[in-house]
């Protein structure tokens, strides 16, 4: 078993963190103030072409693997720049996977080449108010209208739809009702947001104040049937091919967080002089802040063994959310000790670590919470009773 990075791998650290570090603390504590959407950092990454990077040659990417575009959602996060600058990057990889895996080949010349570019932006819609973590009781609704459908309803928590051209999201083409298994009947569809009958309404959140997320509703929305991706009322089938990916993907962005975090309070512990002596002496200080780092390096190597095996077309349910679990846990500790290192300054703005406390929470939550991903673990890894 080799723990080692080729060197093309190597590379993608070195380059990625050279862009990343361009953008210092104080560009992204400006950003979480003005809530100024961060497209100069996105542009040099789409003009260094790591917008592409799990994008097939054919298409103007790169053609990597999750392992890749791991590291570099690792490195971007690590560099201090946080959700803030990951997300952008991050919808470049994960929403394109179901038109990569089962666009139409018009639907992949179509978008892929602008994907990989920066030409477009998706945004993503799975969620709805009354549904939540139940994605079978979707209620949004395409009905087919010769060569339309025409959706109807309302999504929440809608990433980047203020800055993105289109879409992937998520609807039922048949009730409920009338499927013989309820994860049947809901199809995929890449919306364009320009379409007449939308309205997109910002949330104010806790963290991530540059890149939005939304309420999304659609009043008779006439989408061509050419933007369904993949097969009518397979959708659900679609999206879960990527949902290891994702999980794996945001995993490596919460342990980014974290060493980022982690970083700040070393610095400070070294620096702080309090009693004649530097904080990071005294044990009280130095334990939580190495404790924290045996949790994200034990948490990482669990995202790359996920991403190996994934990408060497190998079962990866268990690693990802086992990585997922993990990490948004470390993440958030090592954080969380960063912060109560550096005492009543940690909450002061100008030191950085309140932010990067805010967004890393995020990870205990979405794109799945903790307990979904544990009822996975239990029921298909210890083969208990499914409990949901």
């Amino acid at each position: 078993m080799d723990f080692g990075l080729s060197e093309e791998q190597e590379m993608i650290r070195t380059q990625v963190r050279q862009i990343a570090d361009a953008f210092d603390l104080e560009y992204w504590r400006e950003r979480d103030k003005t809530k100024e959407y961060p497209q100069d950092f996105l542009d040099a990454f789409a003009k260094a072409g790591w917008l592409g990077i799990a994008i097939p040659e054919a298409y103007g990417g790169a053609g990597l693997g999750t392992l890749e575009a791991c590291l570099l959602l690792h490195e971007i996060c690590a560099s201090g720049a946080g959700t803030s600058g990951a997300s952008p990057v991050h919808f470049s990889i994960f929403p394109p996977m179901p038109i990569i895996k089962y666009g139409s080949d018009e639907q992949k010349q179509n978008y892929l080449p602008k994907i990989a570019s920066g030409e477009m932006n998706l945004g993503f819609s799975i969620t709805e108010p009354d549904a939540g973590t139940d994605t079978t009781r979707i209620s949004t609704f395409a009905a087919r209208d010769g060569d339309d459908y025409v959706i109807t309803g309302k999504k929440v928590w809608s990433s980047n739809l203020q800055h993105a051209d289109r879409t992937l999201i998520l609807v039922r083409t048949e009730p409920y009702e009338a499927v013989e298994r309820k994860t049947l009947g809901m199809s995929l569809f890449l919306m364009d947001l320009k379409s007449e009958g939308i309205t997109i309404r910002e949330i104010e959140k806790l963290g991530r104040h540059c890149v939005d997320s939304n309420e999304l509703f659609m009043d008779s929305v006439r989408v061509p049937a050419t933007d369904l991706i993949g097969e009518e009322g397979r959708g659900f089938y679609h999206l879960l091919s990527g949902l290891n990916p994702e999980r794996l993907l945001v995993a490596a962005e919460a342990v980014g967080i974290g060493h980022a975090g982690l970083d700040l309070g070393i610095r400070y512990a070294k620096e702080r002089i309090v009693f004649n002596r530097p904080i990071g002496q005294n044990q009280g200080i130095q334990f939580p802040l190495a404790d924290a780092y045996t949790k994200l390096e034990v948490a990482f190597l669990m995202v790359m063994k996920g991403a190996w095996l994934y990408d060497n077309d190998m079962p990866c349910g268990e690693e990802a959310n086992i990585a997922k679990i993990r990490a948004a846990e470390a993440g958030f500790e090592a954080c969380d000790a960063s912060l109560q290192t550096h005492g009543g300054m940690g909450y002061a703005k100008e030191y950085h670590i309140e932010r990067l406390w805010r967004e890393v929470r995020l990870f205990k939550i979405a794109p799945i919470s903790q307990e979904m991903a544990l009822n996975y673990v239990g029921e298909h890894v210890l083969g208990l009773p499914k409990s949901y």
